[in-house]
């Protein structure tokens, strides 16, 4: 039976075909992923090390890299990584993702939008509504407040359950005068397991602009409970609803 491409006798490349540098890269990669989500940088830096010794042209290598430096606050050597990466992929979605939000970070918007819409434009790219969530907070950055509102318009339907993206819209709409919409994003936040004391606290000046002094109360109540050392429990305790 033939397989792969019929009459060209050419077989799908599998995992038994991949090169054993790239291999070791792969594995050593995938371990630092493991170390870095738990938190232990400097074990998956060295991990990284290991895989790019292993495979100088491994892309994900890099990227990881990237991000590892970015969490120490290392941005150089962060942006260093991701235009590594980048230079050995410069299809990969995810890489041109980091590298646009780094560059956010440094105010630099224009590069940024570039990097983040080269990764939208990739047909199969699963991470589209967290790249229009961080593309439209990088907008409201730069002080662009209708094309932030659309963009993260955009990635809410693709992913409503996002609490960042929930609460930059209401952020933004509350900031033009438009607390009825704010309100609707931030109700179900603020009912669910992921408010913290800035939702909770814009929830509060929403429910007040409103008129709704029960609901503002109920929400202090939440604040004062969930998280008594919070600056945003001394605004509530002093009437700061205008600041």
């Amino acid at each position: 039976m033939q397989t792969g491409k019929e009459g060209t006798g050419a077989d799908l490349t599998t995992e038994s075909d991949e090169p054993e540098a790239r291999k070791r890269a792969r594995i050593r990669t995938e371990l630092a992923s493991g170390y870095f989500e738990q938190g232990q940088t400097a074990i998956a830096l060295d991990e990284i090390k290991q895989a790019i010794a292993a495979d100088p042209s491994y892309a994900p290598a890099f990227n990881l890299r990237g991000l590892t430096y970015l969490r120490l606050n290392e941005v150089e050597l962060a942006r260093d990584s991701f235009r590594r990466a980048q230079s050995l992929a410069p299809r990969d979605p995810d890489i041109a993702h980091n590298l646009a939000w780094l560059l956010c970070q440094q105010r630099q918007f224009a590069d940024s939008h570039v990097l983040f819409n080269q990764a939208l434009a990739q047909p199969t790219y699963a991470g589209k509504a967290k790249t229009l969530m961080a593309q439209g907070v990088c907008y409201a950055r730069a002080g662009d407040v209708a094309q932030a509102e659309a963009t993260l318009l955009r990635s809410f339907e693709l992913d409503p359950g996002n609490p960042v993206t929930a609460y930059s819209l209401a952020q933004l709409m509350f900031k033009r005068g438009d607390a009825a919409n704010a309100q609707f994003y931030l109700r179900r936040l603020n009912a669910g397991t992921l408010a913290n004391a800035e939702t909770l606290w814009l929830g509060i000046k929403v429910e007040m602009k409103l008129g709704n002094r029960l609901a503002a109360r109920q929400l202090g109540d939440q604040l004062r409970r969930q998280f008594p050392q919070a600056r945003e429990l001394q605004a509530y305790e002093r009437g700061a609803f205008d600041e």
